[in-house]
């Protein structure tokens, strides 16, 4: 019993990990989950148990089980007002969005599926109406979910924990430099929302060299603009 406890514990720290069951996302009735792995529901309801005793789920009477935000934010630190409070250091912050979100975007071009291209266009598409509609806080808004998105399509449960563990901060520092980098100059929409298409395109194509290069062009673009600005 014991044993089987503790593989339903492992496959849903992974389920967790690689993102298929994201923070503050429901999980399956305890039945459902049984049937998935072929246990018992007295199994599933212990291993959940273990689970919220670590924090990694959270129990809301009559509503069942759900994912804490335990593992997004296990790397807290005072990034973010780091961030707010030293402007130079967001260039430190690019570079290396750089390459993770270059690799990040390789990953998500070789092994995304069917169901993260369709979250990646339905971004995209939303990220565009906002462009239409000119709504810049709506606009930086789909522009960081799209980020996560790539990350999730990914299937790299490293580059996921990296982007997951900092994503707050990461979050933050896309809305302010696009944001900004909006209401500076209107044609810079146009091009940031040129390169996320490309990015895209890369992706759900499966051109992991191509998604990769059109990521870096895109972060080298805001760093350069980014530096201009303040000179």
């Amino acid at each position: 019993m014991q044993g089987r406890v503790e593989e339903i514990v492992r496959r849903l720290e992974m389920a967790m990990l690689d993102g298929n069951f994201q923070a503050n996302a429901r999980l399956p009735s305890e039945r459902v989950l049984a049937e998935q792995y072929g246990v018992s529901r007295n199994t599933v309801r212990e291993a959940i148990q273990r689970l919220a005793a670590r924090g990694l789920v959270r129990s809301r009477s009559g509503s069942g089980a759900f994912v804490t935000d335990q593992l997004r934010t296990s790397s807290a630190s005072p990034w973010g007002q780091l961030v707010a409070d030293h402007p130079a250091v967001r260039d430190d912050i690019l570079e290396f969005r750089r390459v993770l979100e270059g690799a990040t975007a390789y990953f998500a071009a070789l092994r995304g599926n069917t169901a993260d291209h369709e979250r990646i266009r339905e971004l995209l598409g939303q990220l565009e109406s906002a462009r239409r509609a000119g709504d810049k806080a709506v606009e930086a808004s789909m522009d960081s979910k799209l980020h996560e998105a790539i990350a999730l399509a990914s299937h790299n449960t490293m580059f996921l924990h990296l982007h997951s563990s900092i994503l707050n901060m990461l979050r933050e520092h896309i809305t302010i430099n696009n944001a900004s980098l909006r209401e500076l100059d209107e044609d810079v929409s146009e091009q940031l929302l040129s390169q996320h298409r490309c990015v895209c395109e890369a992706i759900c194509e499966r051109r992991p060299e191509e998604a990769r290069t059109a990521m870096q062009s895109h972060i080298d673009f805001v760093r350069s603009r980014i530096a201009q600005d303040a000179g």
